[in-house]
């Protein structure tokens, strides 16, 4: 058998146990030549097991030491008489080491083991060597601010979020019983006073809900919404990506081309219908969801904006083509944010030569603007005497560029569409004679777009949304306790999602927790599009809560993200996206 070095370990060890070798190891060698030497008894490391119990030892005869000194590993002794025995390792007692801490602040930085005395390694020096770095990278990457997404507080309130939600759970600590069985009256109240838009007003805790009929009346007004059309056998929303829930049903319009234009025109007096409402200010906003994308129309004064936005998301390059062909006049935001935040192509071509523009890391949008001015960017080069030298790419070249980076953006949130102003009657016209807005084929072939709005509006149907409550059995700290939940199903607008909050922080004493399921295609509409906030003060008739109201007229705060937990403790929010 080859010689082995020193400290040698058949497997890994801990730095302390490192250390306690290495004392040992010093200890037997000192033992060792003062038994050469005639001064006292022979010291093995195989005493050490006999401290422990249980644990065979070694012979000194099971061991020789080679030329150098150095003791060869008996290759007949077994893993538990080792001194790295995992028996031996469970009996000894371990230092302290904090858990929380990661492993790269409990490692020493650029250190070894050898360098260092063994009698300088102990416990507290190790500790101590943590802690040091432990400082240096807390002041090494500072903390970064709270996003809107990540309160570390509650807030009496929380951000708007103008995603569609398709199911919302409730969870509490208190019953939801209030809201099974509504009595005939209190279902017929509830739908009244939607209608004629009667804001509700309730204590901030009701210690009797179920014999509550304002609350359970509001419960009712607060889970109608309009939609448009109606058909009782499909589910008409989600409309992206809903072909398999549509496939197989009955759909008589789809052979039919009289009843697919009956349709559509009835389609589009409801969709003009809901655009008067919206420029009269009695409807705060409606919804336009069709197979390929979604269309959020709002009212002046939300989200702040001074005039009437629509906000449509996500486009393709064909359908922005066909846009700017009819001559409406649009934005894409999150496109022109990253433009902002990058150097112009002016300041850039002057500090570097073009055939280093793959290497300024420009994102597509950048280069969108560099082509609008690439006639400018070259005109250095004339200056300088080199533009004979350097090859400029040609007119057809560029374009092709242009075109690979507006349709890298197809599909994406990216892609979000913002119109404003009279550009948004533009866009309805654009709408209604759109071919391309109705399926060709498929399971939605001929299939009108949905309209969600939390009015009426001319043709169109009252729905309500789906509550279900249960109540589970789940395992605690001292054994098992009731919880209690609440299921809405359904297209979840944004009024209706404050609303049932406000009155669960009424009938659920301040205390509740829920999970927030969103339609993906729709999270974009959260990204702030407006620089200030407009009044909202001739929005009283717009038939939504004075709170809700004051909610929805707030700049937008989640980006592209929308909110997916959302809890209550002690009336305060917190939440999470």
């Amino acid at each position: 058998m080859s010689e082995l070095l020193p400290g040698y370990s058949p497997s890994f060890k801990k730095p302390s146990e490192i250390l306690r070798l290495s004392r040992k190891r010093s200890r037997s060698e000192a033992g060792g030549s003062s038994n050469r030497t005639g001064g006292g008894s022979s010291v093995y490391p195989g005493d050490a097991a006999k401290r422990t119990p249980g644990v065979r030892t070694f012979t000194p005869g099971s061991q020789r030491m080679t030329s150098g000194g150095v003791k060869r590993r008996n290759p007949f002794a077994s893993l538990e008489n080792t001194v790295c025995s995992p028996v031996k390792r469970r009996a000894e007692p371990r230092p302290y080491r904090p858990p929380s801490f990661p492993h790269s602040v409990l490692r020493p930085r650029k250190m070894h083991l050898s360098s260092f005395a063994p009698s300088l390694f102990n416990t507290d020096i190790l500790w101590r060597l943590n802690t040091f770095n432990l400082v240096l990278s807390v002041f090494q990457s500072p903390e970064k601010p709270l996003s809107t997404c990540e309160q570390a507080k509650g807030s009496v309130t929380f951000p708007a979020d103008w995603s569609i939600k398709t199911r919302l759970l409730f969870t509490s600590s208190q019953q939801f019983s209030w809201t099974d069985h509504l009595k005939a009256q209190e279902e017929a109240q509830g739908l009244v006073l939607h209608c004629r838009a009667v804001p509700f007003s309730l204590p901030q805790s009701i210690q009797e809900p179920k014999l509550s009929g304002d609350l359970r009346c509001a419960f009712q007004q607060s889970l109608v919404y309009w939609q448009h059309p109606s058909l009782p056998w499909l589910q008409l929303f989600p409309r992206i990506g809903a072909d398999r829930k549509i496939s197989g049903k009955n759909s008589p319009w789809s052979q039919d081309d009289s009843l697919q234009q009956v349709l559509l025109s009835e389609w589009a007096v409801s969709f003009t219908s809901l655009y008067n409402l919206l420029k009269a200010k009695l409807c705060p906003y409606f919804y336009v969801c069709t197979c390929q994308f979604t269309v959020l129309f709002r009212v002046a004064g939300l989200a702040g904006s001074d005039v009437i936005t629509a906000v449509m998301s996500p486009s393709t390059r064909g359908l922005r083509e066909a846009m700017k062909s009819e001559g409406i006049e649009f934005s894409l935001p999150l496109v022109e944010d990253d433009t902002n935040r990058k150097p112009k192509c002016s300041e850039l071509s002057s500090q570097q030569d073009v055939t280093n523009d793959q290497e300024l890391g420009l994102s597509n949008a950048g280069e969108e603007s560099c082509d609008s001015d690439e006639e400018e960017s070259f005109a250095w080069l004339e200056e300088m005497g080199v533009d004979n030298q350097i090859k400029k790419p040609d007119a057809i070249s560029i374009k092709l560029r242009k075109e690979k980076n507006e349709v890298k953006l197809d599909h994406k949130p990216e892609s979000v569409v913002l119109v404003k102003g009279s550009n948004t009657f533009t866009l309805l016209n654009f709408l209604i004679n759109c071919k391309s807005l109705v399926a060709a084929a498929g399971p939605q072939a001929g299939l009108p777009p949905t309209l969600l709005s939390p009015v009426a509006f001319r043709g169109a149907t009252m729905q309500t949304l789906k509550a279900r409550s249960t109540n589970v059995k789940i395992q605690g700290h001292s054994g098992y306790k009731d919880q209690f939940s609440l299921e809405i199903s359904g297209a979840v607008m944004p009024h209706s999602l404050h609303a049932l909050t406000v009155l669960l922080s009424s009938a659920q004493r301040g205390c509740f927790a829920s999970g927030l399921y969103t339609h993906e295609p729709t999270a974009v509409f959260n990204t702030a599009i407006h620089p200030q906030t407009a009044e909202s003060s001739d929005l009283v008739n717009c038939c939504l809560q004075p709170s809700t109201l004051e909610q929805l007229s707030q700049l937008c705060q989640l980006g592209k993200t929308s909110l997916r937990q959302l809890e209550m403790t002690d009336y305060k929010y917190t939440w999470k996206c």
